[in-house]
């Protein structure tokens, strides 16, 4: 597995290149260099900083969607809030990880891009019959359009990107509020409440479940 690394800070390029040293390693500093590489080779997932010396990160992504590069992407960016995520999701990125970050969940997210059959970009995500467009920002259940708010969406995605895995309160506060949010309490409690009243129980579905002391998960195979 060969992966292009797009970062112009040394000192976090020499980590990342130590670091990956199980996968072949390209490494790019500037975005004009990341957009003459990626097409020239097979690479299996681009890591791409978002703040680059001579270019946002989110244009160059943008750029190599538009010139046919479908290689995942998972985009580091210090820019922590949700519109940032959103802009990155929204611009051809396929995963954002905030930087500081463990190597260990680098490594973790670029083996599941690298999963993709045929290292294709996963447009609509999907868990049973529900589905989930983070591009067009809409979601269905059984054919049936329903209407969400940013912050449900926001939740929503995050759950059905990691699917059947238990996330805890505090992973799906941190993703889906920034960290200027103050009533942290039970926040997320009454998010998913929200979501139940609207994407489960209209439809006779337990989609969400509540994984006592720890926080929430979504069964990919609840109707």
């Amino acid at each position: 597995m060969r992966v292009l690394v797009v970062e112009d800070e040394a000192k976090l390029a020499d980590l990342l290149r130590r670091g990956l040293t199980a996968h072949g390693l390209d490494v790019a500093t500037t975005g004009q260099d990341a957009l003459e590489i990626a097409p020239a080779t097979a690479y299996a997932v681009i890591v791409l900083d978002r703040m680059l010396p001579d270019t946002d990160g989110l244009q160059v992504c943008r750029n190599l969607r538009a010139a046919g590069v479908n290689t995942p992407v998972l985009m580091l960016t210090a820019l922590a809030g949700l519109a940032d995520r959103v802009d990155g999701l929204d611009g051809g990125a396929d995963d954002y990880l905030g930087k500081p970050f463990a190597l260990a969940e680098l490594t973790a997210r670029i083996r599941a891009l690298a999963r993709r059959p045929g290292g294709s970009r996963e447009a609509v995500l999907a868990a049973g019959d529900l589905r989930l467009d983070p591009a067009a920002r809409r979601v269905w259940r059984a054919g049936t359009e329903i209407s969400l708010t940013a912050k449900e969406f926001a939740l929503l995605e995050v759950l059905m990107r990691r699917p059947g895995e238990m996330l805890s309160r505090f992973d799906l506060l941190e993703y889906a509020w920034d960290e200027t949010y103050e009533n942290r309490s039970n926040v997320i409690d009454v998010y998913v409440g929200y979501l139940r009243a609207k994407i489960d129980r209209p439809f006779g579905g337990h989609s969400i479940v509540t994984v006592r002391g720890g926080g929430y998960r979504l069964d990919p195979a609840a109707p």
